[in-house]
């Protein structure tokens, strides 16, 4: 379960955050996670949620944002959302 080191990396740098700009606690904390990451939001939570508490986000709203890849087609050159990292392109497929 990567999401575990994940959620611990993100409590690093909200600690070294914390001290280079003097802050104490986190009230609100957005998390974006894209598709193609490869990155269980729920595990994400979970972990979140386990290692959170005690530490300056402990009381922190954290919100996970699944945001969509984007992908340029090397043959036409046409952008579109990717879901699948071996989708064919809509354009020219």
């Amino acid at each position: 379960m990567h999401e575990l080191s994940l959620a611990q990396g993100v409590l690093e740098e909200l600690e070294a955050a914390a001290r280079s700009h003097a802050f104490t606690r986190v009230c609100r904390l957005e998390i974006e996670v894209g598709v193609l990451a490869g990155v269980d939001l729920e595990a994400l939570r979970f972990a979140l949620d386990a290692i959170l508490p005690g530490t300056l986000a402990a009381a922190a709203e954290v919100q996970l944002i699944e945001r969509v890849a984007q992908g340029t087609c090397t043959s036409c050159g046409h952008t579109a959302p990717l879901h699948d990292r071996l989708e064919p392109c809509p354009a020219c497929n």
